[in-house]
This record gives C-alpha cells, structure tokens and sequence, in this order.
C-alpha cells in the first residue's frame, strides 16, 4: 500500500523513515511506531506525497514538531508527514512582512524579526511549536496571538491542490482556526509586523522567556499546557485547588511547578498521560463543575 508513496517521497529528495519511534518526534517522549515518517523539503514534494496518498486513498497525519500531541502507545498505522527542520525557510517579503514555512520553529521566527525590527511576535518567543501548528491552533501567550499577526496561510489541499486562507476566511478564535476541521496542509504563513525599537522588542521576548522559565516545567518532557482555558477559569488554578498537584499515574504526572502541565517523569506511557487526563477531568468536573477539555491533539 505505501510503496509508491515511499518512491515518490524518495524520488523528491524526502527523508522516509520506517516505524518510526513517536517518542523520538514528540516533545512528551511518548508515543509508539509510525509505519512510514516522512520529512518533506519543498512544497512542491509535500503536493506529490499528498497526491500518492490520495492515489492509494491514504489519509496521512500532518504532525509540525511534535510538541503539541499525545501519540498514542499503539503507534500510528499509516503515514506520517512531518514538518521539520527540512522544510523551515524564513524571508522578509518587504513591507513589514515575513514569510515562514510551516517547519520552522517560533523562537527562529521570532529571532529573524527582530533583525528586521519588526514587533508583534514577542509573545511567541518560548512557545515550542512551528508555524505551521501555531497557525492550526491559534497559539497565544501573554495577551498575543495568533491571529493578531497572520496576514495569509498558505495551504495544500489532500488532492495536492494549492490554496490559501486570509481575513474573515481563516475563522481565528480561541486555539481554533479554519484548519483544526479541515483536511488542509498549512504549507506556509505570512505575517504583518509592526515596526519597534528593537531593543523594545527584544526586552519583550526576553521578559516572556523569563516568565516562561519561572513559572513552567521546561526541565521534564510535555506537550505544553494540556487543558484549555474554560471561560471564567484558569485550568492550572482548577485543578491545584483540587489538591491534584503532584499526582501521578505511572510516570505521568501533574507537574508541581505548574498544575496546568502534565509532565513526563522518565517513562511515562501514553496511557499513562490519557488515564491521569480523564481523572485530572472528573476530578475537577465533581469539585469544581467544570469541564477540561484538552488542548493537547491525540493521535
């Protein structure tokens, strides 16, 4: 089934990585074997790969760094496409406007627009995701997001069609945007900054970072902060008031620093992380009334 999506990946220069441990390509270091993992170089390879998969009517899964998913211990029976360091180009398009591939990480992105003097992008300094799944979900911090500095999403469609999303048409709410129900690929993203001093700017990035450090368990795998925030609360402040911090199942655990996180001690199973979910979630639904719903992707 997957020969001739392999060739064609291979034929464009692709790397194609045969079941490939998600442990290794996901920020919680959990997660069991991918059947095929391909790491695309250009949109034009991503077009053909996507053509193949629809040719052997294969829907593949569109992973960035992995730093916002929960693989499950089962693994992934099918291919998929990863966004990476292959596919990361950044360029100043004029205008205050910098143009990224999906694959390219946000503190890169935020450190190519200071050197153009270009504000806007502070609050993303420290996030550890890519363009492309910051763009998926709306990814905000610190009164920023998303949507306040993305001008245009570039995408590609499972047929392998070009296509793009600007405006009204990119749907922008709270860690939703028009892709998080569609089948399209982001491929690239245009952002509209704002000229600053950059010493301005680069106070901020470095205020953010510290705050970042202060209060989160960057020193333990996760997949950032697991639970969105419910209207009216905060997750983290729900879930430490139900006396959760600290809890475990397994090596899964509520991190002691940050409640909102769900760490990886060493040898956490995704099961491990899905059963300490579910109780974190009726814990907090029968103390508190309110429902977590996570913001973490399973896969």
């Amino acid at each position: 089934m997957y020969e001739n999506i392999i060739a064609v990946a291979k034929n464009n220069g692709c790397s194609v990585t045969m079941d490939a441990q998600m442990s290794k390509y996901t920020s919680f270091k959990i997660g069991g074997p991918a059947k095929v993992l391909i790491e695309p170089n250009s949109v034009d390879a991503i077009s053909e790969i996507l053509k193949a998969c629809y040719k052997e009517n294969v829907k593949p899964i569109i992973l960035g760094n992995g730093s916002n998913v929960i693989v499950r211990d089962e693994g992934i029976n099918g291919v998929v496409i990863m966004m990476g360091s292959a596919f990361s180009k950044i360029e100043y398009c004029g205008n205050n406007m910098v143009k990224a591939q999906a694959g390219a990480n946000l503190a890169s992105l935020c450190k190519f627009a200071l050197e153009y003097n270009l504000s806007g992008l502070e609050f993303a300094y420290g996030i550890p995701g890519t363009v492309g799944g910051a763009a998926f979900m709306n990814a905000g911090a610190y009164g920023g997001e998303m949507k306040d500095v993305v001008m245009v999403v570039n995408h590609l469609n499972l047929k392998g069609e070009r296509g793009s999303f600007q405006g009204s048409q990119l749907d922008f709410s709270y860690r939703h945007s028009a892709y998080v129900n569609s089948d399209l690929v982001i491929t690239s993203v245009i952002f509209y900054l704002s000229t600053e001093n950059p010493d301005g700017i680069k106070n901020k990035m470095d205020d953010f970072l510290n705050r970042r450090k202060a209060k989160q368990p960057l020193d333990f795998p996760s997949a950032g902060s697991t639970f969105k925030r419910p209207e009216g609360y905060f997750a983290g402040a729900l879930i430490e008031e139900c006396g959760l911090k600290g809890y475990s199942v397994g090596d899964a655990a509520v991190s002691e620093k940050h409640a909102g996180f769900i760490i990886n001690k060493g040898n956490a199973t995704a099961n491990d992380v899905l059963s300490l979910i579910e109780h974190i979630q009726k814990t907090v639904s029968s103390s508190k009334g309110v429902l977590l719903e996570p913001e973490v992707r399973i896969i």
